[in-house]
């Protein structure tokens, strides 16, 4: 007889990002696949956060506390709605020999997060892990986000549903608080998250100390007939008046 290797190629690395989505909205992205081998290959599709063994793994200390690098838990915030925050199709099937098969990501968030993740394993014949890929992605009740920074939270929540403070309203006069302010369609909304900035400057350098943020907009159905959104930054002169300097401190995505 002859032994023959099972081998395959995966379209994607082992991160797949999924990106910014709203709250309530769903994305898909597409995972091919291909049998180079001269074998059928069976395969099945596990994650992480629906292993019999997962409730009895998150007894353990949360890696965050244990380790300064990681920040991201491998299973890690969930839907308050019970169902999975991804989900993968199909879960079970045959790749034919110098064929592949694509396999579609749902990732749907119910609330909002920055630290959706899980694990996609690709088995092959029930038991060979083919590939592990990661998955991320985050979710923000409004079009718009923010990135950069130190982070001022951490990567665990529970799924104990508080009420929170109604994190969007219109503003009818009165003072708006920093830091970002919204405006969609005449009416203004705001994020109520704060954001930590180090710069550091060492004496004798030519340049001067520099932090940046990135300011985004998802795409969304709601947006679909709505002109960019467009972004300012308040209390530009009181950071001018600590030696500050803005660049770029309004805009429109």
């Amino acid at each position: 007889g002859h032994g023959v290797v099972p081998s395959t190629e995966c379209s994607v690395g082992e991160m797949l990002d999924m990106g910014y989505v709203r709250s309530g909205d769903t994305v898909t992205a597409t995972v091919k696949i291909e049998n180079t081998s001269s074998l059928t290959l069976p395969f099945s599709i596990q994650l992480e956060s629906l292993s019999p063994t997962q409730d009895k793994d998150r007894q353990k200390i949360p890696s965050f506390l244990t380790s300064s690098l990681q920040r991201t838990e491998i299973v890690g915030t969930q839907n308050y709605n019970g169902f999975s925050v991804f989900s993968v199709s199909p879960t079970v099937g045959k790749i034919e020999a110098g064929m592949s098969q694509d396999f579609v990501v749902t990732f749907s968030p119910d609330h909002e997060s920055l630290y959706y993740s899980d694990l996609l394993k690709v088995l092959l014949f029930g038991k060979q892990t083919a590939h592990e890929i990661h998955l991320k992605g985050a979710a923000r009740d409004h079009p718009m986000f923010v990135e950069g920074g130190v982070p001022l939270d951490v990567p665990v929540e529970s799924l104990a549903v508080t009420s929170p403070v109604a994190p969007q309203k219109a503003l009818k006069g009165g003072k708006v608080p920093p830091l970002f302010i919204m405006e969609q369609g005449g009416e203004f909304s705001f994020s109520f998250k704060s954001l930590l900035l180090l710069l550091e400057y060492v004496e004798g350098s030519a340049e001067p100390a520099r932090a940046e943020i990135t300011v985004g907009a998802m795409q969304s159905p709601l947006l679909a007939a709505k002109k960019a959104v467009q972004f300012s930054l308040d209390s530009g002169p009181e950071l001018e008046r600590a030696g500050f300097e803005l660049d770029g401190p309004r805009g429109a995505l």
